[in-house]
């Protein structure tokens, strides 16, 4: 019989605990429990995590996979605490499509459509402190709605959207906050809207959405101005959303529906959501190993209340058995 020396040119090992390096693919016995053990590979994937309150999509969102918050649609706002959704503070202006950033005790709404009917733009911005809700007196300088808000609440950029509810013209503009005043910056290479964003108001990420088809166009920003990125998503797609940095995002959801990851110079195909979902929310500034997803709707215009969890590859240590 072959032994695992001969294989791999050395010696199981012996340890009274788990190594806590990572060590993929060797094989070590343990004495303490007297099994032997190695390190392997988990898949990525998606799991369910507690339904929001009110069914809803076109709504904001902001924070992480752990402490999340989501708002709009209507007036209403979520907090997510990794299982739980509890109802918050509103926001004072009722929109939909509005866009969010941030964190759960410092998130930004910004942008949408008013409420009733849902025909007239804002550029309203609005600052979420943990509990309650604080109007800032300007608003973006270009009005539009379904476009992509990236950052924090007191250093983000707004790029994209269009200019008039029924989507056209589509725009190119970008707006840089620093917390109380925006600033019109260098336009997209792209004039889009329902695409996707990550990272920071210094080294952003656009990539997805209507120009006027299905795009897969993928823009990186360096605080400056926008530069193309020679490779797109895997599959064209709009009202995509995204979560983590410039060169760790991740695009989830949208039509057609797919999640890829993004390295900083191209994209690959992940475990996708279990459900299908447009015009939904990410925790916007989550990782792109631990993303959440809350809200939207089906492709038949379903309001969805379903919060899904991501988590990406990841070693594990198995107990190794015969059966």
């Amino acid at each position: 019989m072959t032994t695992y020396k001969e294989i791999f040119g050395k010696y199981v090992k012996n340890y009274s605990s788990d190594p806590t390096a990572d060590i993929e693919g060797q094989i070590w016995y343990n004495s303490t429990s007297g099994t032997f053990k190695s390190q392997v590979i988990l898949a990525a994937a998606w799991a369910s995590g507690g339904n929001m309150n009110t069914a809803r999509r076109t709504l904001g969102g902001a924070g992480t996979q752990t402490a999340s918050v989501g708002f709009g649609s209507n007036i209403a706002t979520e907090k997510y605490d990794g299982s739980t959704w509890t109802n918050s503070g509103n926001m004072n202006t009722s929109r939909a499509q509005v866009n969010g950033c941030g964190t759960q005790t410092a998130a930004l709404g910004v942008s949408g459509r008013l409420a009733p009917g849902f025909t007239t733009l804002t550029g309203a911005t609005e600052e979420f402190n943990g509990s309650s809700w604080s109007s800032n007196p300007t608003g973006l300088n270009t009005t539009r709605d379904f476009g992509s808000l990236a950052g924090i609440q007191t250093a983000s950029i707004y790029f994209g959207g269009a200019t008039n509810y029924l989507g056209s013209p589509l725009s190119a503009a970008t707006e840089s906050y620093n917390g109380s005043a925006w600033t019109s910056v260098n336009s997209l290479n792209t004039a889009r809207r329902g695409l996707g964003g990550a990272g920071t108001q210094t080294a952003g990420l656009a990539f997805g959405g209507l120009s006027p088809g299905d795009t897969s166009a993928t823009e990186l920003w360096n605080g400056t101005s926008w530069t193309s990125n020679p490779t797109g998503l895997g599959t064209a797609r709009y009202t995509v959303q995204g979560a983590g940095t410039q060169t760790a995002a991740i695009g989830i959801a949208g039509n057609p529906t797919g999640t890829e990851l993004f390295n900083g110079t191209s994209w690959s195909a992940t475990a996708d959501v279990a459900t299908s979902r447009i015009y939904s929310a990410a925790g916007t500034n989550s990782p792109n190993t631990a993303s959440i997803v809350f809200g939207g709707a089906t492709p038949g215009f379903t309001n969805l209340t379903a919060t899904e969890e991501f988590t990406g590859d990841a070693l594990a240590t198995k107990t190794i058995t015969t059966s």
